[in-house]
């Protein structure tokens, strides 16, 4: 990885450490725009690609094993997966780790994750417009439009009312 995104991710630490501590999320609604396309490798080395998620609501929730607000949501959206699962709903964690897929995997069957997970790359954060701080979520609609993001922690209440809106 180049020192450009190396620092991006280090950038995003300090920022989500701030957002924990304060609890602060940004958070907007209506449409975004498209979604872009993308294609990465799940922690299997499989590709999975966007277009896998046609017709769902995708939440795509841009993270890290080391990041306190990150590893605070996770429990929320294990959650939302179960609840949501038959109406539709699909969460794509995009783990920004720098310790590769191994990292990510043993983190993933600690917390018993039941959302896929892929392993994120500059390509895919520009195309999102960039990553101000992890967390960064984005909420899909079935039309394929970005109708919410929000930066840092949102508690699981709040996600659930802008997902149950999409679904």
């Amino acid at each position: 990885m180049n020192k450009t995104f190396v620092s991006l991710l280090g950038a995003a630490a300090i920022i989500g450490a701030v957002f924990f501590t304060s609890g602060c999320s940004k958070a907007t609604g209506s449409a975004l725009g498209a979604a872009p396309a993308w294609t990465l490798a799940d922690l299997e080395g499989r590709e999975v690609k966007s277009a896998d998620f046609a017709g769902k609501v995708v939440v795509v929730d841009f993270w890290a094993t080391w990041c306190p607000p990150c590893r605070e949501e996770i429990p929320g959206y294990i959650a939302l997966q179960e609840k949501y699962r038959e109406q539709g709903l699909v969460i794509v964690g995009v783990s920004l780790d720098q310790g590769g897929p191994r990292v990510v995997k043993d983190f993933a069957e600690k917390m018993k994750i039941n959302y896929p997970l892929v392993m994120g790359d500059e390509a895919v954060v520009d195309a999102f417009g960039g990553v101000e701080g992890i967390p960064t979520t984005f909420v899909i609609g079935r039309d394929g439009q970005i109708v919410h993001k929000k930066v840092g922690y949102a508690p699981e209440a709040e996600m659930e009312a802008v997902i149950k809106s999409a679904l």
